[in-house]
């Protein structure tokens, strides 16, 4: 069997962590990078890398994505360019049309039907109609605050209550995660943002609790969600991100999902770049109250960038295997590292 050929679109933080990780694994092959940023435009993907290219052919990085990814060109794409659906739309639709299989980063696509009922069902459609799967995933929506809080429900026999927190580091992400979550922002104009509703921050409570909820047979009836800035009082600098004394660090996400008029659902979400030079330390935490009562923590926290891209690579053979259309971690096999031939997990 050939190596499963990859294609990445968006080359930053992420797409660039995917490439990494992908050269180190058995069975499959880059044959296409799409990305925009004139400093890696033309370049050779190795080069960008800083990897040893070896007897392996060029992957020049282009910023035409009708060049590098057509019909029959790669058995999937994995794509990192947005964490909006809708932003997202218009690219994946392109791949689902090319009869491609796709992954994506974007945080609302872990589970669009929450806040994108319509273009969810049109992308299952366009997916069905060329015979291919979609996929939504990462760290945060789709494992740690979701799929996994589902999971350990599984040795309940009763739940009343869910609690999922997770104090993070940004300093991982890019810089559009910088700009979503207000890092070097000064206080007012964060607030202000607040106020307009142009301030992302955490993006996918509203997925990971309507995916809990239809996974355990919850009918939310109300979603609400509440943001604060972290504010430092100290410089502080990650890769992507710089944050004067007295300017936004990173953002307190809060949210409850509702049923019969009751939080049964808390999601609790501070995150910031260099949390421990003043003293947070991170940590995944999830708490379901019922019968037997399941408490677990992690730490310090799964790191967000790593968990990101790894859970992107480690979904792709259950992705090519899948049924054609939008799939949610809900609807495939377990996550699980691959460290045998990639190609031994796709079936006959």
């Amino acid at each position: 069997m050939e190596n499963i050929r990859v294609v990445i679109w968006g080359f930053g933080a992420m797409g660039s962590g995917m490439a990494k990780m992908l050269l180190q694994k058995k069975g499959v092959e880059i044959v296409g990078v799409c990305d925009r940023h004139e400093t890696r435009v033309g370049k050779d993907m190795y080069e960008v890398l800083g990897v040893e290219r070896g007897d392996r052919k060029p992957v020049i990085i282009n910023s035409n994505i009708e060049e590098v990814l057509t019909e029959g060109s790669c058995d999937v794409c994995l794509t990192a360019t947005d964490s909006f659906t809708k932003a997202a739309f218009p690219r994946l639709k392109y791949c689902l049309e090319q009869k491609v299989n796709v992954v994506s980063t974007a945080e609302e696509m872990a589970y669009p039907q929450a806040q994108n009922p319509e273009l969810a069902a049109e992308l299952d459609r366009i997916a069905k109609e060329n015979g291919v799967t979609i996929l939504g995933t990462g760290i945060n929506p789709g494992l740690i605050m979701d799929l996994l809080v589902v999971c350990l429900t599984g040795c309940m026999t009763d739940v009343e209550h869910i609690q999922a927190k997770r104090v993070n580091s940004l300093s991982p992400f890019g810089h559009t995660v910088m700009e979503e979550q207000g890092v070097g922002m000064k206080v007012d104009e964060f607030n202000r943002r607040c106020e307009e509703g142009t301030m992302a921050g955490h993006v996918g409570f509203a997925e990971s609790i309507q995916m809990i909820a239809d996974a355990i047979g919850w009918r939310v009836d109300k979603f609400e969600q509440q943001m604060k800035p972290i504010v430092t009082t100290v410089d502080r600098k990650s890769p992507h991100g710089f944050a004067a004394a007295g300017d936004v660090a990173g953002v307190n996400m809060t949210g409850q999902g509702y049923v019969d008029g009751e939080v049964k659902i808390d999601m609790i979400h501070p995150q910031q770049i260099e949390p421990e030079m003043e003293g947070t330390f991170t940590g995944d935490y999830i708490n379901i109250k019922g019968t037997p009562e399941v408490n677990m923590s992690i730490s310090p926290e799964v790191e967000g960038g790593l968990g990101t891209i790894a859970m992107c690579v480690n979904m792709i053979p259950h992705v090519i295997n899948a049924k054609a259309g939008l799939k949610t971690m809900l609807d495939l096999p377990v996550p699980r590292a691959i460290m045998g031939d990639m190609r031994d997990l796709i079936e006959k």
